[in-house]
């Protein structure tokens, strides 16, 4: 199944977001499953693409095994795309917003790239296997972590990080950067941080030092994975992490997936980028309210609206 959208009229003032990992809780999706047939075969056509029955992990846990980077990230981007196919299908055809632009915030780019057509729903969902098995098990090479930092000038981080060893993984927003490395390492980062005047520095629950040199040894099996299939030139230019530029081209889309895994994710770039391209209203697509309330931090004049569940597809079409 494909979710390709015909290019978008100009002047269209919508931009389509989708998350990233850590929005996945036992139970997401379920209520789409039970009320829309078309969210139920993306459901399904998922299960068929990776051989297991994700559907039955994602709807009834446990939830230490949802959270695992191999299962988590297939789960996201799962609901994400039968959140799509619910709302395309309910508001039918003529009332679906056309987005001029989509984006993803890390795995999210992954979803993004199904919407846009470059590739289809089993395809994306075996490759975001891939990417979750390989980073898992670089995580369990190295012993990594991350960490937000929030209210510290960029420049005062950057240096920080240059003197600990040190990256930034995440601009989510221009006052809550990421930062990674190993964990010895992040701990001096964060005490630097903290001395330097940072309103506030915690270590993130994640499994190891993603977007940043540690994940290297994910890099080389993702090439194989990547290259192994057959990439469409996308229907809607897609914002890449790495650069916060459009993407048009198939081949350009296997080179920022590539870069990406071990680079940082410019979020707040990116918004930007897409809100002086005439875009001012987004709609995240997807579990959770990570990106909206990011969005909101970035531009105040933003409009944002979420969409991860039946009600909120229920509610879009009433607009």
């Amino acid at each position: 199944m494909t979710l390709r959208f015909s290019p978008p009229p100009k002047g269209t003032d919508t931009a389509f977001l989708f998350p990233g990992q850590g929005t996945q809780s036992v139970g997401m999706g379920e209520e789409l499953y039970n009320n829309s047939g078309a969210a139920r075969a993306v459901f399904h056509e998922v299960d068929m693409a990776l051989s297991r029955p994700l559907t039955r992990l994602l709807f009834e846990g446990p939830d230490d095994t949802l959270r695992q980077t191999v299962n988590a990230q297939p789960a996201i981007m799962t609901v994400s795309l039968a959140t799509m196919r619910a709302m395309q299908d309910y508001l039918g055809a003529e009332a679906t917003p056309r987005p001029a632009l989509v984006a993803g915030h890390s795995l999210g780019e992954y979803t993004a790239l199904a919407v846009a057509g470059v590739l289809d729903i089993g395809e994306t969902a075996w490759l975001v296997q891939e990417r979750g098995r390989l980073m898992q098990e670089a995580c369990e090479k190295q012993s990594g972590s991350m960490a937000a930092v929030m209210g510290l000038d960029a420049m005062v981080l950057e240096q920080i990080c240059r003197e600990t060893g040190t990256v930034i993984s995440t601009v989510n927003t221009p006052d809550q950067i990421v930062i990674a490395g190993e964990r010895r390492a992040l701990a001096n980062a964060l005490d630097l941080a903290n001395a330097r005047g940072a309103k506030k520095a915690v270590p993130l629950r994640v499994a190891g030092a993603f977007h940043s040199p540690l994940m290297e040894p994910a890099q080389a099996g993702l090439i194989d994975a990547v290259e192994s299939l057959k990439f469409k030139d996308p229907s809607i230019p897609i914002v890449a992490n790495c650069t916060a530029k459009p993407v048009t081209k198939g081949e350009d889309v296997k080179r920022e997936l590539i870069a990406g895994i071990c680079n940082c994710v410019h979020w707040s770039r990116s918004v930007d980028y897409m809100m002086g391209s005439g875009v001012n209203r987004f709609i995240e697509v997807g579990p959770g309210r990570v990106l909206s309330g990011m969005v909101k931090r970035i531009n105040r004049r933003a409009d944002v609206q979420a969409v991860g569940d039946w009600d909120s597809i229920v509610k879009l079409s009433r607009n």
